[in-house]
């Protein structure tokens, strides 16, 4: 019965922000912006490929490995984009 309950929660990705619940009952009614969860999963993932030493340029494009659907200026432009708007 738990590994149904298991399947039927949804993924966090943002796990080191708010915990899984919070998480699941705000996507459950509507009020996350995926599209900026997507954009703060591609800056996380391209600090830690700089941090491992990756230069820009090819860390963009293991991302767009991962994303094919962007373009490599879309994926540099959410990288260096402020944090705040």
């Amino acid at each position: 019965m738990k590994d149904l309950e298991l399947k039927d929660q949804i993924e966090n990705p943002l796990a080191e922000l708010i915990p899984d619940d919070i998480y699941e009952s705000l996507s459950s009614r509507g009020l996350i912006n995926e599209k900026s969860v997507r954009d703060y999963k591609i800056r996380t993932k391209f600090r830690a490929l700089r941090q491992e030493k990756v230069s820009a340029g090819e860390a963009i494009d293991l991302l767009r490995e991962e994303y094919p659907y962007l373009q490599f200026d879309t994926i540099r432009k959410i990288v260096y984009q402020p944090k705040y708007k």
